[in-house]
């Protein structure tokens, strides 16, 4: 009888390392690790976040930055936090339901700054610092999103790697762009989310890695702790470590000394 449950624990923690199968030692990393990126940009006062001037202001000061794109109803790549204008506009619209002539003329934040396109901000950063792209799907449009994004990136010549929440983001680039840096961000979801419950359990503990072997994985920093599914990632298969989002010099100190690379916001490293 021992040897049976033995031998199914054993069995039990092998699918369990397998299932958090990672890729390591992408050549992009000895470029990646040189810079600390600035989430949404480098915004503050009258920089919004996601704007082209907190995009200039990260690019300026050597910083690489992280920003969130998603795909309008027209077709274009559309850089912004939220599906919902509200919160950063005051106007209550869906991105993947507008076209891109009603989001354009929108301002953000009370400032005279207006949502930028994914085109827009790629120069910016061309000669300067690496970009963290992160896809926002919506729906059933991970595969569309990817496919205009790369319309656009395949021509790039600055560096870049992708990350999304959404495991077929990672599938699509696994199966049409295997050389692209990819990375799943992560983080423990909770009820609120609504992330569906068993997905928040396999989400949050990695469970979808076997499918689509990320290069890194980039985990929400205060949820990092105790985490056996992130630690195995890194210690057994080599997985870079990103930490987001890094609010005080402190935390990023301690984050950088175990190997992460730092998105951070609210102060300048």
């Amino acid at each position: 009888m021992l040897p049976a449950v033995l031998i199914s624990v054993l069995l039990i923690l092998l699918l369990w390392c397998l299932a958090l199968r990672c890729r390591r030692g992408h050549p992009l990393w000895r470029q990646l690790r040189q810079f600390r990126y600035a989430h949404r940009g480098l915004h503050g006062p009258g920089r919004p976040e996601n704007s082209l001037a907190a995009f200039r202001a990260a690019a300026s000061a050597g910083y690489g930055a992280e920003l969130d794109v998603h795909l309008s109803a027209d077709g274009q790549l559309v850089v912004m936090h939220d599906s919902a204008t509200r919160r950063m506009c005051g106007a209550d619209y869906i991105i993947e339901r507008s076209t891109w002539d009603t989001l354009r003329p929108l301002t953000l934040d009370g400032t005279e700054e207006h949502i930028p396109l994914l085109e827009d901000v790629l120069p910016l950063f061309q000669q300067a610092a690496p970009l963290i792209i992160e896809l926002k799907t919506a729906g059933s449009n991970a595969a569309a999103l990817c496919a205009r994004v790369f319309d656009l990136l395949d021509h790039y010549p600055g560096a870049y790697c992708v990350e999304s929440f959404d495991p077929r983001v990672l599938l699509w680039l696994r199966r049409h762009r295997p050389a692209v840096c990819r990375g799943q961000l992560s983080c423990r979801f909770d009820r609120k989310s609504g992330v569906p419950g068993w997905q928040r359990f396999a989400l949050s503990r990695l469970l979808s890695n076997f499918l689509t072997v990320p290069d890194f994985v980039a985990y929400c920093h205060t949820d990092r702790r105790h985490n056996a599914g992130l630690a195995l990632c890194r210690r057994l298969w080599g997985a870079q470590e990103v930490s987001w989002t890094v609010r005080t010099a402190a935390d990023m100190q301690q984050l950088e000394r175990q190997g992460c690379l730092i998105i951070f916001e609210q102060f300048c490293p």
